[in-house]
Formats: C-alpha cells, structure tokens, sequence
C-alpha cells in the first residue's frame, strides 16, 4: 500500500532513506533547509556533498517548504541532527492537520535534558496528530544502503502497530527491517556506541591493532548495557541490532563520522579542527557530555565514556587517559 511520506533532513541517512522508501513505491518528499542542496537535488538529481556519485530517481522531490513537505501525509520521518529536533517536532506539530506515523532515524541524545529523541517527539508533538512513534536504528551506513547493500535494522515503538507499518514500508530484497517494542534499550544503543565509535577510532589512530579494537568495543558494550539497563531498557536489546550490531557497524568502518573523528583526534589533531574539518555532525561528540552526566547521577561505572570525555572536553593528552584505562584496579569480568 502506498503512503504519503516527508522525509526530513537531506544529509546522507536520510537521502539514503528517502531512496529506498521511493523505490518501495511510496510517494515521498525530501525536505532540506539548504535552497543550493533543493535545486541541485530537483534540477541534477544528486546529493554531492553527502553521497557523492549517486543519483536519484528523477521523480524524487526535495522541498526547502516545511508546509509543502508534510502537506497530507501519513508518515513523518526526522532525519536530523540530535539538537535541532526538538524545534522541528514543534514545528511539525503546528502545520500538521490529520494523524501520523512518526518516525525518527536520529542517533543521540537530547544535550541539555538528555532525554531519548522519542520523549523529545512526544513532548513537543500532541496526541491529536500523532499514532505512533518509531524509532528507526541499527547497523546501516548510508553509502552502502543506496549501493543496495544488504542492511539489516530495526523499527522500535511501545505501539507495536506503529512499528510494523514502519517495517512494511521499509522492507524488501536488501534492506530488511524487524520490529522491536523495547524503544529506550534501542535508542540508548543508538546514541552510545557513538561514544565507542569515538573511542575505537583514537585507538586505531594512535597505532593499535585488532587486540585493542575487540577490548574496547565488548567493554564498550558493557557501559551501553549497565546505563540502558539502569535507565528502563531491556537487558537482551544490547545484544539486537541497535547493540552489537551497531557497535560493529560504526566501531570498525571509515564510513563511520564518529570513527573518522575519533582516528584524527587519536593522530594528534585537536577536537576542534577536527570538527570543523568534517563538514557533517558527528553526534557521538555531543552525546558523550550527556552519557558522562548520566552516568554521574545514576553512579553507573562508565570508564570508556569517561576517559573519551576527558578528552573531548577537558583536552587530556590521549596516550595518557589511554595508559589510565589499561592502569585501573584489576576486577572480575
């Protein structure tokens, strides 16, 4: 069955997204704040900046027109950076005029409250116009999605209708989509393997090798699992596709912003530059700060987390936090 869908946010995930919901046979409408990234979309069908070399269906439509993109939809996908989506949900909110399936493919958390993008939606979106909200995550790199890649992830929602109509309108021969009621377990993965991911990058930039890699992505996985738990998530989600799925996934690949950041911050280079190099947000920076503050008021042991806040925020020397990790008191597994 067809559906009407905004897709909201045009960098790389989401044009990827926006890609295999039009090739489902939906009508879909791409929105951009960027009147450059519209025309070139509208006009050369491509997305250079952020998936150089692909090119989109001709009758794929991006819009710079908020009101004009989720004008009789059924379906509302947010595809954004972490902090601007609770001012888009507001925004939604008021334009639109019927009930939707809401969707989010964010990864992070909220930087001043913390809060899981899900509770950021629902606080800012009424039930007037809301059925559902999905949480859409797993492990998924854009550049391999439009290759037709085989991906595998995962529609998360306490309303289970609402995560099968994501997974129907989603699934076919490569990409393939399970449905999960656990949503905070999925979007705590989400969020914190992004920290990993900065950590496994320093790793591989300072020079060690696979040893190192495997260490810090199972011990990695425990602080994700200690913190998800302690705050309502299911302890076996840690294992799915958000967990350990994305932890490999965005741990080990160049295609990975976290990875890339944390590798040129592990060469040498300072947080900064290094942002300002990579022209794209690279969320596991922002969501660090949150998981630190979360650990401390929770008292969860979160090492990882800690020596990459270190780090990014307080600038320490990374062969020293490094030597730190490997100096704690030894302990059981």
């Amino acid at each position: 069955m067809e559906s009407n869908i905004a897709v909201l946010g045009a960098g790389s995930w989401g044009s990827a997204l926006a890609n295999v919901l039009f090739e489902n046979g939906h009508q879909v409408t791409l929105w951009t704040r960027d009147e450059k990234q519209c025309e070139e979309i509208n006009t050369d069908h491509t997305n250079q900046h952020y998936l150089p070399g692909f090119t989109f269906p001709k009758k794929l439509k991006a819009t710079t027109d908020l009101s004009e993109a989720v004008r009789e939809v059924n379906v509302v996908l947010f595809v954004i950076p972490t902090k601007g989506i609770r001012q888009l949900s507001k925004q939604v909110n008021e334009l639109l005029d019927r009930k939707v399936t809401v969707i989010h493919a964010s990864k992070g958390l909220e930087e001043t409250s913390y809060k899981r993008l899900s509770e950021v939606i629902s606080e800012e979106m009424s039930n007037e116009v809301v059925k559902g909200i999905v949480a859409l995550s797993g492990p998924s790199h854009a550049e391999e999605v439009i290759a037709k890649d085989l991906t595998t992830i995962t529609a998360a929602s306490t309303n289970l209708e609402a995560a099968a109509l994501v997974q129907s309108l989603f699934i076919n021969d490569y990409f393939r989509v399970y449905t999960n009621t656990d949503i905070i377990g999925v979007e705590i993965g989400a969020a914190l393997k992004n920290i990993i991911a900065l950590g496994a990058g320093v790793i591989a930039g300072l020079g060690y090798g696979d040893n190192a890699k495997a260490g810090l992505v199972t011990r990695g996985l425990a602080e994700i699992s200690r913190l998800g738990i302690e705050l309502g998530a299911e302890p076996l989600t840690f294992m799915g596709l958000s967990g350990v799925g994305d932890l490999i996934v965005t741990c080990t690949s160049p295609h990975s912003r976290n990875w890339r950041a944390g590798y040129l911050i592990g060469q040498g280079k300072p947080v900064d530059t290094v942002l300002s190099d990579m022209g794209m947000v690279v969320e596991g920076i922002f969501t660090t700060k949150a998981a630190y503050e979360l650990a401390r008021t929770h008292a969860i042991d979160m090492p990882i987390t800690e020596a990459v806040y270190r780090v990014v925020y307080e600038k320490a020397d990374v062969e020293y936090v490094v030597l730190n990790l490997m100096q704690r008191e030894g302990k059981a597994e």
